[in-house]
């Protein structure tokens, strides 16, 4: 199993940015008749935190999350880093290539 991070071009100053999940979500309850004190903790998994860069990149996320789902797989490492899982390396070779074909030096994966 490989494991690469995925940056994306900022919007704003250009350079590679990747987000990082820093603690769990908290889901709280709200009740018409009653208050309810339980907030429980979420993960998010890959393709939610790559949606959060809308905004962020330069770069759409559904744009992007469609091309490395036929190579890899989109997961939260364990430092909270947006990774992509591949099988092999030929995965990681076949991505970088597709990436760079479709929006040249605005998303990169990297170690």
């Amino acid at each position: 199993m490989i494991r690469l991070r995925l940056f994306g071009r900022c919007r704003i100053y250009h350079d590679p940015v990747s987000p990082v999940l820093k603690s769990p979500a908290q889901v709280g309850w709200d009740a018409w008749f009653r208050s309810i004190d339980l907030v429980t903790p979420q993960e998010l998994k890959g393709e939610e935190l790559l949606r959060r860069t809308r905004g962020w990149w330069t770069i759409e996320p559904n744009e992007i999350s469609d091309i490395v789902k036929r190579y890899g797989r989109l997961v939260v490492g364990d430092n909270g880093e947006l990774m992509v899982e591949f099988e092999d390396k030929e995965d990681v070779d076949n991505l970088s290539r597709a990436l760079a074909d479709k929006f040249g030096d605005q998303v990169l994966l990297s170690p």
